[in-house]
């Protein structure tokens, strides 16, 4: 029973990986082997004639690197206001006990359903009547209510798996509210925490209808790429892919000690 245990376990592993890592190769080798590599098949494992021409070109498109600025500066501002708001209300689910709390998870999961086309509009003139409209402030603040409800869910199921009794002896030693959060509760939430500002980084990295409608001059990466790429050759769609994938590989390897340290806490 361990050995057939242990075998899903790593059939499951490796299905997974390939379900992840088989599309990015893809990608990749359509961006580095060029117009001949984009087509070819079978793929090679290893692209015989690989280059950064590519890539080099695209890079060297006018306004790439000001829609680049732009991603990151709406991802880290998305990031900042979906912890700020939802790690306060995954404490409150998971530490207090109110009528309607069920009801209310509900209600913020719903959220995501809400087609965000039917917003597009409206979202548009009122921004544009508050001069959000064509900023990255404002993409941010849309991608905030798309990655909110991740974020209130994840830090409420990390807050409870925490025990109270840890705060409430906390209380006993002379710690305020506030001090206990501090030094108890936070530092065991921090890879929860962590996980969460990932789902919202990546949310708004990849996000592209909002900020194709709420941009013209100031877009995000992926909404300049659209518009610029929509008519471009095969290969080079494929290097604007892998410059899109290549910031949340990243981000995601850079807090990967979080990650772990997650399971940890949830576990306990």
């Amino acid at each position: 029973m361990t050995a057939t245990r242990r075998l899903v376990f790593v059939s499951g592993t490796l299905a997974l990986c390939a379900w992840v890592l088989v599309p990015i190769y893809l990608i990749a080798l359509g961006a580095f082997g060029g117009r001949a590599g984009a087509f070819k098949w079978p793929k090679e494992i290893v692209p015989s004639n690989a280059s950064l021409d590519a890539l080099m070109l695209f890079v060297k498109i006018e306004g790439v690197w000001n829609a680049a600025v732009n991603s990151v500066i709406a991802a880290g501002l998305t990031m900042l206001f979906s912890i700020a708001l939802g790690a306060p209300a995954g404490y409150a689910l998971a530490r207090f006990s109110f009528r309607g709390a069920n009801a209310f998870r509900l209600l913020v999961l719903l959220t995501r359903a809400f087609p965000l086309a039917i917003l597009a509009l409206p979202l548009t003139v009122t921004f544009i009547r508050i001069g959000l409209y064509d900023t990255p402030l404002g993409v941010a603040l849309v991608h905030t209510a798309l990655a909110l409800p991740f974020a209130a869910l994840v830090t409420a199921s990390l807050f409870t798996g925490i025990p109270r009794e840890l705060e409430e002896a906390a209380w006993v030693f002379g710690c305020t509210r506030l001090q206990a959060f501090r030094r108890i509760v936070l530092p065991l939430a921090l890879p929860g925490i962590a996980a969460a500002a990932i789902f919202a980084f990546v949310i708004s990295w990849n996000e592209v209808f909002a900020a194709s409608v709420l941009t013209v001059r100031e877009r995000t990466l992926t909404a300049y790429l659209l518009t610029v790429l929509a008519e471009s050759p095969l290969h080079y769609r494929f290097a604007g892919g892998f410059i899109l994938i290549v910031p949340s590989v990243l981000f995601i390897f850079a807090v990967r000690k979080y990650l772990f340290a997650m399971w940890g806490v949830s576990s306990k």
